[in-house]
């Protein structure tokens, strides 16, 4: 995929924030080429409801990754969202929300991949740019990591450790983003939490709105969701669906290799700002179809549709 590409028309959904529990609409809108990706606060007026959705747009990482504006106005929780627009491989999308919070909906990014194919993708007239990254980057932690690496197209390599928690102890996995591959592989897995956690933050005031309808709940050795796991290891895949959405705040396609190790919201925003800091780290390409086919065949691996 070579070109931009946004809805072929617009498309609704309805659902609660897993935060605040309160109800909203949110419309995917098509938009022309070079728009990149625009969230639209629509009971906001004007600029000030608008907010790319790029990485220095970060306002908080702490229970999910939310997004503002210098107006102080913000999206939360746009992760699962982004991960199915990228994986879909949209590049132009105006996000029309009437409230602070983007729908949880199930807890992943399947309804959203849904949402998406029932408008249909279309492509545009204009070449897509993408950011390729031309030396290794990393951030780290204590012992969590996470890193960039020269690529064709976007891969990555995710391991977690839960060892307190033998339902999910250690898990890993690897995978090339594409669009079938991201919808089969990584969207339908959910996010996750303990029994525990999720009491106390709704004793704070916080995760009003979640819900074994729209999270995986754990206490102690136990899955409390009556149909259990979708993936044997929905865990792993959850947290890499997380690091599509969050790097696909990057404003553009990645050609990298990511590799993880425990990481989260806020070591994933900090190695796109690192890697944003470092000017010989990358650089911004438009690829032709032609030196797309003729790049992957010389290197020998797979360049693939939704990582341009």
């Amino acid at each position: 995929m070579a070109l931009q590409r946004t809805l072929r028309r617009a498309v609704s959904c309805e659902g609660v924030g897993v935060h605040s529990g309160v109800l909203s609409r949110m419309d995917l809108v098509p938009a022309p080429e070079g728009t990149g990706i625009v969230f639209r606060r629509t009971d906001h007026p004007g600029a000030a409801g608008l907010i790319p959705a790029k990485f220095d747009r970060v306002t908080d990482t702490k229970l999910g990754t939310s997004i503002g504006n210098v107006y102080g106005v913000k999206v939360l929780t746009v992760e699962h969202l982004m991960a199915a627009i990228v994986g879909c491989g949209v590049t132009n999308l105006f996000v029309e929300i009437n409230g602070a919070e983007v729908p949880i909906m199930d807890g992943s990014s399947a309804p959203f991949v849904a949402l998406i194919e029932k408008a249909g993708v279309m492509e545009q007239s204009m070449l897509q740019p993408v950011i390729r990254v031309r030396e290794t980057v990393r951030v780290e932690d204590g012992d969590k990591y996470a890193e960039l690496r020269p690529g064709v197209g976007f891969s990555a390599e995710l391991e977690i450790a839960f060892e307190n928690c033998p339902v999910i102890d250690r898990q890993s996995y690897s995978f090339e983003l594409d669009a079938s591959s991201f919808k089969e592989e990584i969207s339908q897995a959910r996010t996750f939490g303990f029994r525990h956690e999720v009491e106390y933050l709704q004793a704070n005031g916080l995760a009003l709105g979640g819900s074994l309808a729209n999270s995986i709940v754990l206490d102690g050795a136990r899955i409390l969701n009556e149909g259990g796991l979708r993936y044997g290891d929905e865990f792993v895949r959850h947290k890499l669906l997380d690091v599509i959405g969050d790097l696909a705040l990057a404003g553009a396609p990645l050609f990298a290799q990511f590799r993880g190790y425990k990481t989260g919201h806020a070591l994933n925003n900090r190695l796109l700002r690192e890697l944003f800091a470092r000017k010989g780290a990358y650089e911004i390409v438009t690829q032709s179809p032609a030196r797309r086919v003729a790049s992957g065949a010389s290197q020998g691996m797979r360049l693939v549709a939704a990582a341009e």
